[in-house]
């Protein structure tokens, strides 16, 4: 039989058709598989994404653009000099009070001596004030005596005169002596008001001239006080640019102490999403300096009054020319925790990424 069927055309058709036919179908059936394996990743993806969206997404928004900053000080003179000592370079840890730079004091001492000698010389003069007024007073004791007396001699010639006992003459030398003696104490009382007026509602310490000298002399003792340049924190030296010899002016700035124990960090969050950040929620950094295994901490602090670009020197005219809409970052300002600060110190300027939890 196996002769027969070899010969028989028909069989051997159909067998040609079972051959070919099972190619096709397993190509469906793999195509069948792909595309439910391929349904399936996408629902595990979608189950994945909705879970990290549960989870992580709406509960925390990031942002690469941060960066560290910190209110730095410019160390600029306060009076015009040369420079004798500079204590400081670039990188140098300083402590506050620390002596940075020194002006050569020559011309501040010499000004200090000056006003104090003006000082001194205002005080006894004033105090030769308070004197002529007592001496004017006693002045005008002593007329007033004068005046007494010259009024009662005159009484009596007049007494006399009416009685004839003494000439006329007498009496009008009398009158004389006794106008004379009034003439004297209404020149002695005006020397007296003179005197007075000079020291009347004050004492010597705080007479207009003493306290015009007194301001003179601090003034002196500031300009001298301010030959000396100290750190105003504690901080790195920043930007130094002040060489021993070299002449400064007042206000050119000699270098920067930046404050790296209290800096903060700057992150530059979208507008969208901004919907829930508020003061107070906890932030989680990292730094490119330090990579990912240091974790920093600290708080939102507060949001930027304005965008960059609105306080751009050039700022962003949209109301002229097209316009096309670009999604704007406002800054969050991030404090920092001081005691991560002390055990991985930042500098100004570091990239940060910046992680806030916008769930409390």
């Amino acid at each position: 039989m196996a002769d027969v069927a070899l010969a028989d055309p028909a069989i051997r058709l159909t067998d040609d058709r079972k051959v070919s036919a099972d190619p096709a179908a397993r190509r469906k059936a793999l195509r069948n598989r792909l595309f439910l394996g391929f349904g399936l990743l996408l629902v595990l993806a979608g189950l994945a994404y909705g879970s990290w969206w549960y989870i992580v997404g709406q509960r925390y928004i990031s942002t690469d653009d941060a960066y560290v900053n910190a209110d730095s000080a410019q160390i600029t003179p306060q009076i015009n000099g040369t420079v004798s000592e500079v204590t400081v370079s670039d990188t140098a840890h300083v402590k506050r009070g620390q002596v940075l730079v020194r002006i050569d004091p020559a011309d501040a001492q010499l000004a200090t001596e000056q006003a104090e000698a003006t000082y001194a010389q205002t005080v006894r003069r004033v105090e030769q004030y308070f004197a002529n007024a007592a001496q004017a007073a006693a002045q005008v004791t002593a007329r007033n005596s004068d005046v007494s007396r010259a009024n009662t001699d005159y009484s009596r010639r007049v007494s006399l005169a009416k009685a004839g006992a003494i000439a006329n003459e007498q009496v009008t030398d009398y009158r004389n002596t006794f106008e004379t003696a009034r003439a004297d104490l209404a020149a002695a009382k005006q020397s007296l008001a003179g005197q007075q007026a000079l020291i009347r509602g004050t004492d010597v310490a705080h007479n207009p001239e003493v306290l015009a000298a007194k301001a003179a002399l601090d003034t002196a003792k500031l300009a001298l006080s301010r030959t000396v340049l100290r750190a105003p924190f504690d901080g790195v030296v920043a930007q130094k640019n002040v060489q021993i010899g070299q002449r400064v002016q007042l206000g050119q700035v000699l270098m920067s102490v930046v404050p790296v124990n209290t800096a903060y960090v700057d992150a530059n969050f979208k507008e969208g999403q901004l919907t829930h950040v508020r003061p107070g929620q906890s932030v989680s950094l990292t730094s490119d300096l330090y990579g990912s295994n240091v974790v920093f901490h600290g708080r939102v602090q507060g949001l930027s009054g304005g965008t960059g670009a609105a306080f751009a020197l050039i700022p962003a005219q949209n109301a002229t020319g097209n316009w096309i809409k670009v999604v704007q970052r406002l800054p969050v300002r991030v404090a920092l925790d001081p005691n991560e600060l002390a055990q991985h110190p930042l500098r100004v300027g570091l990239s940060m990424t910046a992680t806030i939890d916008i769930s409390q």
